[in-house]
């Protein structure tokens, strides 16, 4: 048989090995990631901070994380999302032109997928480095909001634009010192969007579509991120703006209930609406926190507490910044204004006990919570992320290792800070700071110790 003849023969066989081999890495490859859970929206699957997957380490190795992957983007304050082995984020470049950009990559290697970029000069915003609202990533849409007010819905695998609103014309927004901050949710085939607008506080839109179901409210606009909840055997819309705490049905925005929570400085709630076991928190920085109960027969709340200290400095309760506490048991655990992890007793509020131990103090000082278990994941603005356990008995760390860089896009003070929330999904936490986009594997497959 001739060499000719022999390769000839074999091309068939060879054939079906490469086809065998191409199935093998394409079932690998969905099977890694079916066996993870998406980050598809702000605090991840359930918008409540929590992270189910199973299979992650217990403790580090090495006082720096191995990055699987790391990818150049531009400045921002907003918090990556990954979906169906996607992620995404947003960031802005200030020259030639201010534009903000929305970026999505492989989950598996940071190659940039697709970008879209629109012009958007920032007028009379308070710290300008860039976009603050996460990707909402729902069933193949990614819908994106940004400083300015400008809402997309892009086909969440390609980048083509599928509509957009230019929510700043449209609806007359009264621009908090801060730019738009609050993340959308999805309910009911409809995007609900924290607008501030002239009596469209809140407006709902068409999720295919993105024609306008529904607009409520007068309040001054807020940075906390709305929640849906179950009351009564009804869908409630949870949302803080700067004047109160309201209660709205989702389908239409009615006013089921209200309870007064406002702004006396300036608007400073930024902390996402914590909802344990029909009760309702709520912290802000100069306005301190307070307790909601909601009945269970009627639409209404009652307030079981409110603390608040004389200053910023001297504070009670917890006065959070940037971060949302987390509720374990009958206690509440968060940072407060200069970066004191601080226990409250769910109860009324007192101090259980406090700890500097997480995060150097400063003002604004923030740590974002993520509860994995028993294990609470907490991302300091110092680019390090910590396994502890949260207890009335003290803060017990069990491992710190550092991520990522503190960059100086988006706080010029203490060489710069890392304020944008991770992704937790698929074994891996995902973090950006203004330079970067950054993937490390958290799997004890890894061969990191359990």
């Amino acid at each position: 048989m001739s060499e000719e003849q022999s390769i000839d023969t074999m091309t068939p066989f060879r054939k079906l090995v490469q086809s065998f081999t191409f199935c093998l890495v394409f079932v690998v490859s969905a099977v890694s990631q079916a066996d993870g859970d998406d980050w598809p929206q702000w605090r991840g699957p359930s918008r409540d901070g929590r992270w189910l997957e199973q299979g992650v380490v217990e403790k580090f190795t090495s006082p720096q994380l191995e990055l699987k992957w790391r990818a150049e983007i531009g400045a921002g304050y907003s918090s990556p999302t990954v979906a169906d082995g996607r992620v995404y984020v947003t960031d802005r470049v200030a020259e030639p032109e201010q534009v903000e950009r929305v970026h999505c990559f492989d989950w598996t290697n940071g190659k940039l997928l697709w970008s879209h970029s629109y012009p958007c000069p920032y007028r009379k915003v308070g710290y300008p480095d860039g976009p603050r609202v996460a990707v909402h990533v729902h069933d193949g849409r990614a819908y994106t909001l940004g400083t300015m007010g400008h809402l997309f819905c892009f086909d969440a695998a390609e980048g083509k634009v599928l509509w957009q609103q230019d929510l700043g014309q449209e609806y007359e927004i009264q621009m908090p010192g801060w730019g738009i901050a609050a993340a959308p949710v999805v309910e009911g085939g409809q995007l609900i969007v924290p607008v501030s607008g002239k009596n469209a506080c809140v407006v709902a839109f068409d999720l295919e579509t993105g024609q306008e179901r529904w607009k409520a409210l007068d309040d001054r606009g807020n940075y906390s991120s709305p929640i849906v909840i179950e009351q009564a055997g009804k869908r409630v819309l949870v949302y803080w703006s700067a004047d109160r705490v309201v209660g709205l049905d989702p389908t239409s925005g009615t006013l089921h209930w209200e309870h007064p929570f406002p702004a006396v400085r300036m608007p400073m709630g930024v902390a996402t609406p914590v909802l344990h076991e029909g009760k309702l928190f709520f912290t802000g920085f100069f306005d301190g926190c307070l307790l909601l109960e909601l009945d269970s027969e009627k639409m209404a709340v009652k307030e079981l507490w409110r603390r608040k200290g004389p200053s910023e400095s001297r504070t009670d309760g917890l006065h959070c910044t940037i971060s949302t506490p987390v509720i374990l048991g009958e206690h509440i655990y968060g940072v407060d204004s200069y970066g004191e992890l601080r226990c409250l007793a769910l109860e009324d509020g007192a101090r259980v006990w406090e700890s500097l131990e997480a995060v150097p103090s400063a003002r604004w000082s923030t740590i974002h919570f993520v509860q994995n278990g028993e294990r609470t994941w907490m991302f300091n603005e110092r680019g390090e992320l910590i396994i502890a356990t949260l207890s009335p008995a003290g803060y017990q760390e069990h491992s710190r290792a550092k991520l990522i860089e503190p960059t100086q896009g988006q706080l010029k003070r203490r060489g710069g800070v890392c304020w944008s929330h991770p992704a937790f999904a698929y074994k891996h936490v995902f973090a950006r700071n203004d330079r970067e986009l950054v993937c490390a594997d958290l799997g004890v497959r890894s061969g990191v110790e359990k």
